[in-house]
């Protein structure tokens, strides 16, 4: 399976290599700027420029939880390895960490000085990478909120 999200509003999973599209999801009112699936394949996340991120179920192909947080375009998105957690990155200069069982945000991460352009968590660990458009790249561990 790929995945991909556009300026369409619309993710899509589609069968490779014979190019069809498997199942469609709308419900942003912007364009989607990211999307992941989760480890076990049953749900995907997106962030969008409408500044929500949002959990999918694929079964359904509908959005089963809207997170709000972000005061500008979400601009990126990634789930964590043991799949309870996503982070987002945001034009407003900040990311989120965001618990997905209690669907709140667990931490924000606060340091750039301009648009954070994506997130990563690093695999199996409790550590975020971002990037921004201020021309840095920080290493955050999620438990203590702090820059490595």
């Amino acid at each position: 399976l790929v995945l991909t999200g556009g300026d369409d509003r619309l993710w899509k999973t589609w069968r490779f290599p014979h190019g069809s599209i498997l199942t469609a999801g709308e419900g942003h009112t912007g364009c989607l700027s990211g999307c992941c699936f989760r480890p076990s394949g049953t749900q995907l996340v997106t962030s969008s420029r409408d500044s929500t991120v949002r959990i999918w179920d694929l079964g359904r192909s509908g959005c089963t939880l809207t997170l709000r947080g972000h005061r500008r375009a979400a601009t990126a998105c990634d789930w964590h390895s043991c799949g309870d957690f996503v982070a987002s990155a945001s034009r407003d200069c900040t990311a989120k960490v965001w618990d997905v069982n209690s669907e709140k945000c667990r931490h924000t991460l606060l340091g750039h000085k301009d648009s954070v352009n994506s997130i990563e968590f690093l695999p199996c660990s409790n550590t975020v990478l971002t990037s921004s458009a201020d021309r840095t790249l920080s290493l955050w561990d999620v438990r203590t909120v702090s820059r490595l």
